[in-house]
């Protein structure tokens, strides 16, 4: 698939690989994007990208909840307006809320159990969220379609769009994150029946598992946590780049031979 002259929607765009994301499809030739983020940061990166590409394409940024299914619509809706129909989805929006599953309080010796809510609160941000973005892109392609009296896609066709979900190389199972790892390990089978589902609209779906990746997220961790747990596992003995990832899911959309799950994990893996 062509990244050139394209419309694309990336969630979670204002730090981290969502952000990186963003400019690397600015730097190869995307038409417009939309840059969504709950932190208004995501304006400077929208001006950012636009000041550096001197008017070329159009970053259009988008400050609201991911999870929000009426901000999900309005930002379709107006992407759709001003500049056609998206046919690039990055939802990378998520969050941690690390913490054992069961921990015992050492002075009572009652036992916490991880929270439910906050168990929730990351699957509809980190599981659900992404899907519906996607699916926002797919309805839309396919409503297109019918209009134009197409059916099923067939090979001779372009591809259609292309959805590129966010895992994470801890849902093979990581201490203290049994929220987050669960999410993650989710987007693997969204992914591989979303494969399924939408390529008879010509749309294709996959997800890439990234390592400890260079981002403010993980820059929360400790950094002796950091240097003593995850830098000697990691082959490359640093953190991963989020222009690396970004680059890697820029493969991912460009080249249609590649389904299914890419991991980006710089040779580091979950521990016992």
């Amino acid at each position: 698939m062509e990244i050139n002259g394209k419309v694309a929607v990336v969630t979670g765009a204002a730090s981290g690989i969502g952000k990186a994301v963003a400019i690397e499809l600015a730097k190869r030739g995307v038409k417009a994007l939309a840059l969504v983020d709950m932190n208004d940061h995501v304006n400077q990166v929208a001006d950012s990208i636009n000041e550096f590409m001197g008017g070329e394409i159009r970053a259009e940024a988008f400050v609201g909840n991911s999870t929000d299914e009426g901000f999900r619509r309005y930002v379709y809706e107006k992407m759709i307006e001003c500049h056609g129909i998206p046919t690039i989805c990055v939802p990378a929006a998520g969050v941690t809320r690390d913490a054992l599953s069961v921990k015992i309080d050492k002075e009572s010796g009652q036992a916490h159990v991880y929270s439910v809510d906050t168990f929730r609160e990351v699957m509809e941000i980190n599981l659900v969220a992404p899907i519906y973005w996607a699916l926002e892109m797919v309805a839309h392609i396919a409503q297109d379609r019918v209009a134009k009296s197409l059916g099923k896609w067939e090979p001779e066709e372009h591809i259609q769009g292309t959805i590129i979900l966010i895992g994470s190389v801890s849902s093979l199972g990581n201490k203290g994150q049994l929220s987050y790892a669960t999410s993650k390990a989710g987007l693997h089978g969204a992914a591989a029946t979303l494969m399924r589902d939408v390529m008879f609209y010509g749309v294709r779906c996959g997800v890439i598992h990234p390592g400890y990746t260079d981002t403010p997220m993980v820059r929360k961790i400790d950094e002796n946590y950091i240097q003593k747990n995850i830098i000697p596992n990691t082959q490359l003995r640093r953190l991963i780049r989020t222009e690396e990832i970004a680059d890697a899911i820029c493969f991912m959309i460009g080249n249609s031979a590649v389904s299914g799950e890419l991991w980006a994990d710089a040779g580091w893996h979950p521990s016992a």
